[in-house]
């Protein structure tokens, strides 16, 4: 299913960045975009989505977004990066993990696809910064 997940991600590349939006072609952040991905693959999303700041409760510490993943995903804890993974990412030291992608290839360099303040749905490279603010792995266990 990993490539599944990468094929309709792809198809979201372009798609401009709107905060809380999940509409392909229309607008999306980088939740809207796993969440579209998974209502194309599964149908209905797992669970309803609070409305949420752009500091995905940073003033309190609660890391809502790694509680949420971990409830509907299963965690990878080591070995290399697979098709289809959701990376979830701390933007900066010590703050909540806040930023999600879908880890999607590695030739000729690691590369995933993600919505970005000012980009909207790119596909980029999975360059040292980036995977240096991994804070979380998950793979999707679903039919």
């Amino acid at each position: 299913m990993s490539n599944a997940m990468v094929e309709v991600a792809r198809t979201w590349i372009g798609t401009p960045y709107m905060h809380q939006a999940a509409a392909k072609g229309i607008g999306c952040d980088c939740l809207g975009l796993i969440r579209g991905v998974w209502r194309e693959l599964y149908g209905d999303e797992p669970e309803s989505v609070p409305a949420y700041t752009a500091d995905w409760a940073e003033p309190q510490g609660e890391e809502l977004l790694l509680a949420a993943a971990s409830r509907h995903m299963r965690l990878v804890t080591d070995g290399a990066f697979t098709l289809g993974e959701v990376l979830l990412f701390r933007m900066r030291d010590g703050a909540v993990a806040k930023h999600l992608g879908l880890f999607s290839g590695s030739v000729p360099h690691p590369k995933f696809i993600h919505a970005y303040t000012g980009h909207g749905v790119i596909e980029s490279p999975l360059s040292a910064p980036w995977q240096r603010r991994i804070a979380a792995r998950f793979t999707v266990s679903r039919g």
